[in-house]
Protein backbone atom coordinates (compact mmCIF):
# COMPACT_ATOMS: atom_id res chain seq x y z
CA UNK A 1 0.00 0.00 0.00
CA UNK A 2 1.32 3.85 -0.31
CA UNK A 3 1.60 5.74 1.83
CA UNK A 4 -0.98 9.04 1.69
CA UNK A 5 0.60 12.58 2.29
CA UNK A 6 -0.30 13.65 5.35
CA UNK A 7 -0.21 17.30 6.65
CA UNK A 8 3.10 19.47 5.73
CA UNK A 9 3.72 20.20 8.96
CA UNK A 10 3.08 16.76 10.35
CA UNK A 11 5.82 15.33 7.88
CA UNK A 12 8.36 18.27 8.07
CA UNK A 13 9.29 19.06 11.30
CA UNK A 14 11.90 21.37 12.16
CA UNK A 15 15.30 20.30 14.00
CA UNK A 16 14.35 22.35 16.76
CA UNK A 17 11.35 20.31 16.95
CA UNK A 18 13.11 17.15 16.69
CA UNK A 19 15.55 18.30 19.85
CA UNK A 20 12.80 18.93 21.84
CA UNK A 21 11.27 15.17 21.03
CA UNK A 22 13.80 13.79 22.47
CA UNK A 23 14.61 16.00 25.48
CA UNK A 24 10.70 14.80 25.91
CA UNK A 25 11.64 11.08 26.07
CA UNK A 26 13.69 11.73 29.54
CA UNK A 27 11.81 14.26 30.61
CA UNK A 28 9.30 13.17 34.34
CA UNK A 29 5.64 12.27 32.97
CA UNK A 30 4.56 14.88 35.30
CA UNK A 31 5.94 18.00 33.80
CA UNK A 32 3.56 17.22 31.36
CA UNK A 33 0.25 17.44 32.79
CA UNK A 34 0.41 21.48 34.09
CA UNK A 35 0.44 22.16 30.37
CA UNK A 36 -1.96 19.25 28.69
CA UNK A 37 -4.28 19.38 31.27
CA UNK A 38 -5.49 23.46 30.37
CA UNK A 39 -3.04 24.85 32.75
CA UNK A 40 -5.31 23.85 35.88
CA UNK A 41 -2.95 21.04 36.68
CA UNK A 42 -6.23 19.15 38.33
CA UNK A 43 -8.60 17.32 37.33
CA UNK A 44 -12.21 19.19 36.32
CA UNK A 45 -15.07 18.91 37.75
CA UNK A 46 -17.33 15.67 36.77
CA UNK A 47 -20.80 16.43 34.72
CA UNK A 48 -23.63 16.97 37.02
CA UNK A 49 -25.69 15.60 34.19
CA UNK A 50 -24.64 12.03 32.88
CA UNK A 51 -26.26 9.05 31.08
CA UNK A 52 -28.41 6.57 33.68
CA UNK A 53 -29.66 3.19 32.92
CA UNK A 54 -27.56 2.30 30.02
CA UNK A 55 -26.89 -1.30 29.23
CA UNK A 56 -24.75 -2.82 26.46
CA UNK A 57 -22.47 -0.92 23.62
CA UNK A 58 -22.44 2.94 23.67
CA UNK A 59 -21.09 5.28 20.59
CA UNK A 60 -20.40 8.58 20.50
CA UNK A 61 -18.33 10.52 18.49
CA UNK A 62 -15.42 13.30 19.77
CA UNK A 63 -13.76 15.37 17.61
CA UNK A 64 -10.62 17.57 19.21
CA UNK A 65 -7.67 18.57 16.60
CA UNK A 66 -5.85 15.42 15.24
CA UNK A 67 -7.51 12.43 15.66
CA UNK A 68 -4.16 10.37 16.34
CA UNK A 69 -4.14 11.82 19.68
CA UNK A 70 -7.67 11.47 20.32
CA UNK A 71 -8.08 7.98 19.30
CA UNK A 72 -4.55 7.62 21.28
CA UNK A 73 -5.98 8.33 24.18
CA UNK A 74 -9.25 7.13 24.32
CA UNK A 75 -7.24 3.87 23.53
CA UNK A 76 -5.91 3.83 27.34
CA UNK A 77 -9.42 4.54 28.72
CA UNK A 78 -10.87 1.71 30.82
CA UNK A 79 -14.41 0.39 29.47
CA UNK A 80 -13.58 1.58 26.07
CA UNK A 81 -14.03 -1.02 23.71
CA UNK A 82 -13.08 0.44 20.60
CA UNK A 83 -11.45 4.01 19.56
CA UNK A 84 -11.40 4.11 15.56
CA UNK A 85 -10.58 7.49 13.76
CA UNK A 86 -12.33 8.89 10.83
CA UNK A 87 -14.61 11.61 9.67
CA UNK A 88 -17.76 13.63 10.98
CA UNK A 89 -20.01 16.34 9.92
CA UNK A 90 -19.61 15.99 5.85
CA UNK A 91 -20.47 13.68 3.53
CA UNK A 92 -19.37 10.53 1.92
CA UNK A 93 -17.92 11.43 -0.97
CA UNK A 94 -15.50 13.73 1.05
CA UNK A 95 -14.92 11.30 3.92
CA UNK A 96 -11.09 11.03 2.26
CA UNK A 97 -7.82 12.24 4.29
CA UNK A 98 -6.54 14.26 1.15
CA UNK A 99 -10.34 16.18 0.67
CA UNK A 100 -10.65 16.95 4.68
CA UNK A 101 -7.29 18.25 5.09
CA UNK A 102 -8.31 20.71 2.63
CA UNK A 103 -10.62 22.42 5.33
CA UNK A 104 -13.80 22.77 3.03
CA UNK A 105 -15.17 19.51 3.21
CA UNK A 106 -17.32 19.89 6.57
CA UNK A 107 -15.59 17.37 8.20
CA UNK A 108 -13.82 16.96 11.68
CA UNK A 109 -11.25 14.59 12.59
CA UNK A 110 -13.16 12.34 15.03
CA UNK A 111 -12.86 9.37 16.84
CA UNK A 112 -15.76 6.93 17.13
CA UNK A 113 -15.86 5.45 20.75
CA UNK A 114 -17.76 2.56 22.00
CA UNK A 115 -17.79 1.80 25.64
CA UNK A 116 -19.25 0.02 28.15
CA UNK A 117 -21.40 2.46 30.16
CA UNK A 118 -21.15 -0.57 33.59
CA UNK A 119 -17.56 0.58 33.58
CA UNK A 120 -17.42 4.41 31.80
CA UNK A 121 -20.15 6.59 31.50
CA UNK A 122 -20.17 9.49 28.58
CA UNK A 123 -19.56 12.14 31.23
CA UNK A 124 -16.53 10.77 32.51
CA UNK A 125 -14.98 10.32 28.73
CA UNK A 126 -16.22 14.17 28.35
CA UNK A 127 -14.71 15.21 31.29
CA UNK A 128 -11.39 13.31 29.56
CA UNK A 129 -12.05 15.06 26.28
CA UNK A 130 -11.97 18.37 28.25
CA UNK A 131 -9.17 17.90 30.85
CA UNK A 132 -6.78 15.63 28.62
CA UNK A 133 -7.43 15.29 25.22
CA UNK A 134 -7.83 19.43 23.67
CA UNK A 135 -7.98 22.81 24.27
CA UNK A 136 -11.90 23.22 23.96
CA UNK A 137 -11.46 27.03 24.10
CA UNK A 138 -9.81 27.55 20.27
CA UNK A 139 -11.71 27.76 17.56
CA UNK A 140 -10.27 25.51 14.44
CA UNK A 141 -7.52 25.05 16.09
CA UNK A 142 -5.26 22.42 18.17
CA UNK A 143 -1.84 22.54 18.58
CA UNK A 144 -0.27 22.82 15.07
CA UNK A 145 -3.30 22.41 13.54
CA UNK A 146 -5.24 24.90 12.31
CA UNK A 147 -9.08 24.49 9.96
CA UNK A 148 -12.52 23.29 10.84
CA UNK A 149 -11.61 19.75 10.30
CA UNK A 150 -9.58 20.54 13.56
CA UNK A 151 -12.52 21.85 15.67
CA UNK A 152 -13.80 20.58 19.05
CA UNK A 153 -17.28 18.96 18.29
CA UNK A 154 -19.14 16.89 19.79
CA UNK A 155 -21.57 14.30 17.72
CA UNK A 156 -24.30 13.26 19.64
CA UNK A 157 -26.15 9.82 18.47
CA UNK A 158 -29.76 10.55 20.36
CA UNK A 159 -31.16 13.72 22.17
CA UNK A 160 -29.56 12.17 25.76
CA UNK A 161 -26.29 12.57 24.60
CA UNK A 162 -26.62 16.23 23.14
CA UNK A 163 -28.57 16.95 26.50
CA UNK A 164 -25.24 15.61 28.28
CA UNK A 165 -23.12 17.29 26.16
CA UNK A 166 -24.61 21.34 26.19
CA UNK A 167 -25.17 20.75 30.16
CA UNK A 168 -21.56 19.72 30.80
CA UNK A 169 -20.64 22.87 28.72
CA UNK A 170 -22.61 24.66 30.49
CA UNK A 171 -21.56 23.74 33.59
CA UNK A 172 -17.63 24.22 32.59
CA UNK A 173 -18.63 28.09 31.19
CA UNK A 174 -20.73 28.84 34.44
CA UNK A 175 -17.93 27.61 36.55
CA UNK A 176 -15.30 29.85 34.93
CA UNK A 177 -13.33 25.98 34.53
CA UNK A 178 -11.00 27.79 31.79
CA UNK A 179 -9.99 31.29 30.98
CA UNK A 180 -11.93 31.61 27.65
CA UNK A 181 -15.92 30.06 26.66
CA UNK A 182 -15.92 26.67 25.20
CA UNK A 183 -16.40 26.71 21.73
CA UNK A 184 -17.41 22.98 21.09
CA UNK A 185 -20.12 22.67 18.74
CA UNK A 186 -22.74 19.57 19.33
CA UNK A 187 -24.07 18.68 15.85
CA UNK A 188 -26.59 15.86 15.84
CA UNK A 189 -27.64 13.59 12.98
CA UNK A 190 -23.98 13.37 11.23
CA UNK A 191 -22.56 10.17 10.12
CA UNK A 192 -19.44 9.10 10.78
CA UNK A 193 -17.01 7.36 8.39
CA UNK A 194 -13.93 5.50 9.26
CA UNK A 195 -10.49 6.98 8.13
CA UNK A 196 -7.79 4.89 5.92
CA UNK A 197 -5.63 2.28 7.64
CA UNK A 198 -2.69 4.13 8.07
CA UNK A 199 -4.33 6.37 10.42
CA UNK A 200 -5.60 3.60 13.10
CA UNK A 201 -3.59 3.24 15.63
CA UNK A 202 -1.15 5.44 14.59
CA UNK A 203 0.73 6.90 18.66
CA UNK A 204 0.96 3.28 19.40
CA UNK A 205 2.48 2.19 15.89
CA UNK A 206 4.86 5.06 16.14
CA UNK A 207 5.16 7.13 19.11
CA UNK A 208 8.59 7.96 18.20
CA UNK A 209 7.22 9.95 15.25
CA UNK A 210 8.29 13.95 16.26
CA UNK A 211 4.76 15.32 15.90
CA UNK A 212 3.26 12.08 18.30
CA UNK A 213 5.83 12.50 20.92
CA UNK A 214 5.44 16.57 20.94
CA UNK A 215 1.48 16.45 21.10
CA UNK A 216 0.06 13.43 21.82
CA UNK A 217 2.23 11.17 24.06
CA UNK A 218 1.85 13.78 26.83
CA UNK A 219 -2.07 13.66 26.70
CA UNK A 220 -1.61 9.67 26.88
CA UNK A 221 0.74 10.56 30.08
CA UNK A 222 -1.61 13.35 31.49
CA UNK A 223 -4.46 10.65 31.30
CA UNK A 224 -2.14 8.56 33.51
CA UNK A 225 -1.51 10.94 36.34
CA UNK A 226 -4.62 12.71 36.40
CA UNK A 227 -7.06 9.67 35.89
CA UNK A 228 -5.73 6.87 37.18
CA UNK A 229 -8.57 4.78 38.17
CA UNK A 230 -9.53 5.21 34.29
CA UNK A 231 -6.10 4.71 32.88
CA UNK A 232 -5.19 1.12 31.40
CA UNK A 233 -1.77 0.27 30.42
CA UNK A 234 -2.30 -1.92 26.80
CA UNK A 235 -4.35 -0.08 24.41
CA UNK A 236 -7.19 -1.38 22.89
CA UNK A 237 -6.36 -1.50 19.14
CA UNK A 238 -8.61 -0.97 16.22
CA UNK A 239 -7.94 -3.57 13.46
CA UNK A 240 -6.18 -2.71 10.54
CA UNK A 241 -6.92 -5.14 7.50
CA UNK A 242 -4.30 -3.57 5.01
CA UNK A 243 -0.51 -3.52 5.22
CA UNK A 244 0.65 -0.13 6.25
CA UNK A 245 3.94 2.39 6.80
CA UNK A 246 4.73 4.99 8.69
CA UNK A 247 5.87 8.05 7.07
Amino acid sequence: MTFHPLHSFRRRLSAATIALTLAIAIMPVALFAQEVDQDTGVVIPKPGLDEKGATGPQTLVLAGGCFWGVQGVYEHVKGVTSAVAGYAGGKKGTAVYQVVARGDSGHAESVKLVYDPSQISMGRLLQIFYSVVHDPTTLDYQEYDSGPQYRSAIFPFNPGQSAIAKAYIDQLNQAHVFKAPIVTSIESGRTFYRAEDYHQNFVYRDPTFPYVAVNDLPKIAALKRLFPDLYREQPVLEKITTKVMTP
